[in-house]
């Protein structure tokens, strides 16, 4: 892991690393109900193919990816904290899947960037870009 950012304390990273790997769990779960309390209202999200703005496109996109790929296992790896404040953060990291597509054993990696934000005491997902 990097240097946190200056200014910044142990607690807020471990916090928002907490968070991160809450989200990587609900999305394990494969379950949109247990992703999308974690998503900002506004949020924006850039997949490989395309962009989602909003809950509502953000659901139907994660959702479509759920039904694709069966018995999914999504792992982040390499995090970052780029910036660490009390209200906003960014963070970069590499991702892994596994699973089946249409019975078939697949996988793929890639990296992601996320910015987070506190709203109404709780971290929410801002922005998602993820890229393989």
């Amino acid at each position: 892991m990097q240097p946190p950012t200056p200014g910044s304390s142990p607690a807020l990273e471990a916090q928002l690393t907490a968070f991160l790997r809450r989200y990587e769990q609900a999305n394990n779960s494969h379950r949109i109900g247990r992703v999308l309390p974690m998503i900002a209202e506004d949020a924006v999200y850039w997949f490989t193919d395309g962009s989602y703005r909003g809950e509502r496109e953000i659901a139907v996109a994660v959702q479509r990816t759920f039904d694709a790929i069966q018995d999914e296992s999504y792992e982040i790896s390499d995090l970052e904290w780029l910036v660490l404040t009390p209200e906003h953060a960014v963070c970069r990291y590499r991702f892994r899947w596994t699973g089946l597509v249409d019975g078939q054993p697949r996988s793929g990696q890639g990296r992601g960037t996320n910015v987070v934000v506190k709203r109404h005491g709780e971290w929410k997902m801002q922005h998602e870009h993820l890229s393989t």
